[in-house]
């Protein structure tokens, strides 16, 4: 890499709390942005009290809080006002995740004319309009409303939450996508916009090919396990000592299988496999037969002959065995150990996004609360006796 950063001059006000908001921030924070998050005084950031906590400290809120800079405002103070609204002249960025309406006396409207340059970014569960803007929202109302838990899960099981918050980070993402664009657009218009993004839109939007088969074939996508509504064999198979995954993304590798791994040439002209959408239809039958072999072998000599013979195939690991691949730890770096002042060192996520010139790093882990108040106000203008004053009033 060449040692500069991709953002590197980029000024991001994180107004935002728990994960989609700020991983949003995080993520700009290690391509180099220079990310200021503003906290309540005494409180902070609701994700300070989320666990696993070392020597107090919440390595949850260290984690999605990376790179940045911290400080406390109390906005409902005059001088804390004055305080924001000098922060905003200062930022390229700013991003919010309150409930729509709560921003109101500090919202787009106002904050653009402060700053006619300034990107205003804002992350709720509904979005900024129609009939669901006010209603909270989390990640499982996400995953909810948006159709993930009616297609997850084991077929005749219970409507299922994915195994992590994806509505809040792929909201993140998507803030951080909407971000760059209004950033480019700035160049040739002169002036900010607002980015709006939706938990709810952006678990809606990850569906991808179910919506086509429901406006195409009226099919309503259903829970069936680990197979895919729209190729087949892709699923994941029982073995000797557990299971492994196999996807055969076009006909050449199904035929490729039926020959060369379960030795039965004949699958190939099957009448219930002879095409990829008839054995979409008949997964369960297909299925069966592919473990037939399956539970004759052992993951690892799956995965191997598999790959050997040119089809994707893989083990299904768990977090314990990931961190000890050196293919992820070490060839992608997938984690940083970094320094904190209170809890030592702790291990937090690397970015999955790698530049060859201007890559990202972890710079810190989240600040202590209110740990760059000094310095932040300092940069503002202020003099030593104002921040004196303005913490003994409570504004910090």
């Amino acid at each position: 890499m060449s040692g500069y950063k991709a953002l590197e001059g980029l000024k991001v006000l994180d107004f935002t709390k728990v994960l989609a908001g700020p991983s949003s921030c995080a993520l700009l924070a290690d391509f180099g942005a220079d990310v200021i998050k503003v906290e309540v005084p005494g409180k902070g950031d609701d994700s300070r009290t989320y666990g696993p906590l070392v020597n107090g400290e919440s390595v949850y809120y260290m984690n999605v809080n990376r790179g940045k800079r911290g400080i406390t405002l109390d906005l409902k103070s005059e001088k804390g006002r004055e305080i924001f609204l000098k922060l905003v002249q200062w930022a390229d960025v700013f991003v919010e995740s309150n409930r729509p309406g709560t921003m109101d006396k500090l919202g787009y409207d106002v904050l653009s004319k402060v700053n006619p340059r300034l990107i205003y970014g804002s992350i709720s569960g509904f979005g900024a309009t129609g009939p669901y803007a006010m209603r909270p929202g989390y990640d499982i109302i996400a995953q909810a409303m948006g159709g993930m838990m009616s297609i997850t899960g084991q077929q005749g099981d219970p409507p299922t939450r994915s195994g992590n918050a994806l509505g809040d980070v792929l909201a993140g993402m998507n803030m951080v996508i909407g971000i760059l664009l209004a950033l480019e657009a700035r160049e040739r218009s002169g002036r900010g916009q607002r980015v709006d993004i939706s938990l709810t839109d952006s678990i809606i939007a990850s569906l991808e090919q179910a919506w086509q088969r429901y406006f195409v074939l009226g099919k309503v996508p259903t829970r069936h396990g680990n197979s895919y509504d729209a190729v087949a064999p892709y699923d994941s198979f029982e073995a000797k000592d557990g299971y492994a995954v196999i996807g055969c993304g076009n006909q050449r590798l199904f035929e490729i299988l039926c020959r060369d791994l379960l030795k039965k040439p004949e699958l190939i002209d099957d009448p219930r496999f002879a095409t990829n959408i008839l054995r979409v239809e008949n997964n369960l039958a297909l299925k069966d037969i592919i473990e037939e072999w399956t539970r004759t072998e052992t993951v690892a000599d799956i995965t191997d002959r598999c790959l050997a013979a040119g089809i994707a195939a893989g083990p299904i690991l768990d977090v314990t065995q990931i961190s000890k691949d050196e293919h992820f730890t070490k060839a992608r770096t997938m984690w940083s150990d970094v320094e904190h002042p209170v809890s030592g060192t702790v291990r937090l996520n690397n970015t999955p996004i790698k530049l060859s010139e201007s890559g990202g790093e972890i710079r810190s882990a989240g600040p202590l609360l209110g740990q760059h108040n000094e310095e932040v106000l300092t940069e503002l203008g202020y003099t030593a006796e104002e921040i004196a004053r303005f913490k003994a009033d409570g504004v910090l």
